[in-house]
């Protein structure tokens, strides 16, 4: 059985594609094969760092979002796609046309929704319209990010966590990564993993060691969250 990882979030700027390369990372460090999309045309974050591993995919032509589909038939374990902002509405026409998330259902594969969330009042509202619509046949996980917001004050008056609850969905944090450190991450060009063990000047930007050291319990800390979701029965193993 395949899973489709859908990672959205719809407005700029919470944390989507961060999220989206530490799943990448996740998989590569257990040896686990997965296919990556990256639907972001101007400067898609899988595209840059993971370039290996990710291929762009065009939202607004359904054929093109149909390999979503061929990856899982195909007998992909994984699949991960980058939602960029604003391509809910193109997702959503090519689910109804197909009646996708049913045709994954009758294959034995699921869908899962990371959806990424700042302390803002538009965040609950997406989140709250997403619900309503989102089939119940799909896996929903909330991401509370903490590397975009310290107070999710907002998002606890909502209720919504209630209603996530009330349709057997998650709730996650997504840790705080030293803003130092996480810039020279991604000035690196690479991945986590890479970024973190480069010590040559002459490639990129170097970490210190205490900067690794944070980053390396930044990363262990998400994955020990996604292991508690994807894979509860496994013993902790593989690090970035």
């Amino acid at each position: 059985m395949g899973r489709v990882h859908l990672v959205g979030g719809e407005k700029g700027g919470v944390g989507k594609s961060v999220l989206a390369r530490l799943l990448v990372q996740y998989w590569i460090d257990r040896a686990v094969a997965f296919d990556a999309f990256d639907t972001d045309r101007s400067h898609g974050a899988l595209l840059r760092y993971y370039p290996g591993y990710a291929t762009p995919i065009d939202v607004d032509r359904m054929e093109e979002l149909d390999r979503i589909v061929d990856a899982v038939d195909d007998g992909v374990e994984e699949v991960v796609v980058d939602l960029a902002a604003q391509t809910e509405r193109a997702l959503n026409e090519w689910i109804d046309a197909g009646d996708v998330i049913a045709l994954l259902d009758r294959l034995g594969h699921s869908v899962w929704y990371w959806y990424v969330i700042d302390d803002g009042k538009d965040s609950v509202q997406l989140l709250s319209a997403l619900i309503d619509r989102l089939p119940e046949a799909v896996t929903l996980v909330c991401v509370r990010n903490r590397g975009r917001a310290r107070d999710f004050q907002l998002f606890d008056e909502s209720k919504l966590s209630t209603r996530i609850a009330a349709r057997h969905g998650f709730e996650i944090e997504l840790p705080s990564l030293h803003a130092r450190s996480m810039q020279k991450i991604d000035a690196y060009d690479k991945s986590f993993w890479a970024a973190i063990h480069n010590v040559d000047p002459s490639e990129g930007p170097c970490l210190t060691r205490m900067e690794r050291e944070r980053a390396k319990i930044a990363i262990r800390r998400a994955h020990a969250a996604f292991r508690e979701l994807l894979d509860p029965g496994l013993e902790g193993g593989g690090e970035a």
